[in-house]
C-alpha cells in the first residue's frame, strides 16, 4: 500500500477515535436538530457529534470499516468496504478536510 495512504489513514483513525472520546458525554446534551427519530441511532450521534463539536464531513479519506457515515453506499458508521471510498465520510475539525489530500467535503 501506498505509505502515504496508510500515514494518512492511520491520522484520519486516531483524529476519529480522539473525537469520539471527547464526544461521547456531550452526545446526551446535544440540541435537537431535525426530525431525525427513523434515522439509526448512529446517525443520530454523528449528527449530534457533529453539532457540538464543530465537525465537518469528510469525503474519501476512510479506512476499511473506519467510517463515520455514508451517502448512500451503505447504512452507516463502520461499514466502508473500501480505503478511501467517495461516498464514505470520517467528521474532522471545520478546515482540517481541505489539508488531506483527496479531502472532499462533497461526496463524489
Amino acid at each position: 500500500m501506498n505509505r502515504h495512504i496508510m500515514a494518512a489513514s492511520t491520522l484520519t483513525s486516531a483524529i476519529g477515535l480522539a473525537l469520539a472520546m471527547q464526544a461521547l458525554p456531550a452526545q446526551a446534551q446535544a440540541p435537537a436538530m431535525k426530525d431525525m427519530s427513523a434515522m439509526p441511532q448512529v446517525v443520530k450521534d454523528n449528527m449530534a457529534r457533529m453539532e457540538q463539536n464543530k465537525l465537518e464531513k469528510c469525503y474519501g479519506i476512510n479506512a476499511v470499516s473506519k467510517n463515520d457515515c455514508a451517502e448512500g453506499a451503505h447504512s452507516c458508521a463502520g461499514q466502508a468496504t473500501q480505503a478511501r471510498d467517495a461516498k464514505s465520510f470520517v467528521l474532522l475539525p471545520a478546515g482540517d478536510c481541505s489539508k488531506i489530500q483527496g479531502g472532499k467535503l462533497k461526496p463524489a
